[in-house]
């Protein structure tokens, strides 16, 4: 499991968006060599995400490539392997079928650059009503896929609708991916980027509701908006203590063969315990528990 509140897009094709995006507190980086790159730049941006990755250091960098059925999917690929990155966003994903066939190009493609098969890690970006509808088959094609992202502007447009602010129309979508990725066993997914950079409140608002839902963090378009997304999608002080507070006295009452307490005025049970557990995981992937803090 791995800790990506924020995941931050940068166009491929402009090295210092790219310095200022490696610079900032985002959990990962996305080079996107799709919608931010024009069609005479495919090339240059391939390039130029390659270097990036090379010398990208410890921070995790994604490379978001263009769709299966674009003619510079494979050119992306062949490319950007060899830069070794964290992972690979592909967009538009429509089918379990589709994922099959990048999956198996990213195996050949690391075994011939001598990486570990399975290594690069594959986000499907879930954009369209087929692609909804299909949003279990796709989490659960291949152990590369551990998670899927959700693209609210182009599914607006696929269903001919307005983007809004209070995101009605995207409440089937959202819980959709949520329930398939749980069904298939995957982490909980990335949930669409903001468009409107300037507003803070709405930033906010949106986060909370998706970590509501259940998504694990955010796509995000502006280096202003990865503080917000952070903090949202980070457990709480609050909540890390008293899930630390669960993990001790369930642990110690299973030794007395007893599996339902009460913790200050709560019922704690098995399904307590273990979302107390999953808290605690996620505080300790971002440093903010160790085990010996209980």
């Amino acid at each position: 499991m791995n800790s990506l509140r924020s995941m931050l897009f940068v166009p491929a094709v402009d090295r210092r968006k790219i310095d200022k995006a490696l610079g900032t507190p985002a959990d990962c980086v996305i080079l996107d060599l799709e919608d931010a790159v024009a069609l005479a730049d495919k090339s240059r941006a391939r390039d130029l995400a390659r270097d990036v990755l090379k010398a990208a250091g410890p921070k995790c960098v994604y490379v978001r490539v263009n769709g299966v059925t674009t003619p510079f999917v494979v050119g992306d690929l062949l490319v950007v392997v060899g830069g070794v990155p964290d992972g690979i966003m592909l967009p538009k994903v429509e089918s379990g079928e589709e994922v099959l066939r990048v999956d198996w190009l990213l195996g050949q493609l690391e075994e011939d650059s001598g990486l570990v098969r399975g290594q690069i890690d594959l986000i499907p970006l879930i954009e369209t009503a087929r692609g909804v509808l299909k949003a279990g088959e796709i989490a659960a094609t291949c152990p590369r896929v551990k998670r899927t992202a959700f693209g609210a502007v182009d599914y607006t447009l696929d269903l001919g609708v307005s983007l809004s602010q209070e995101g009605e129309e995207l409440f089937y979508p959202r819980s959709r991916l949520v329930v398939t990725a749980r069904a298939a066993g995957r982490e909980g997914p990335v949930d669409s980027v903001y468009p409107d950079v300037g507003d803070q409140v709405g930033l906010e608002r949106e986060c909370r509701l998706a970590r509501k839902l259940g998504f694990q963090g955010k796509l995000a378009i502006h280096p202003a908006q990865i503080d917000v997304i952070n903090e949202i999608f980070t457990p709480t002080r609050n909540e890390i203590e008293f899930a630390a507070k669960v993990a001790r006295a369930f642990a110690s009452a299973e030794k007395e063969g007893v599996a339902a307490i009460r913790l200050g005025g709560r019922f704690i049970d098995y399904p307590v315990a273990a979302q107390a557990a999953r808290i605690l995981e996620k505080a300790r992937l971002l440093g903010l528990y160790r085990e010996d803090d209980k």
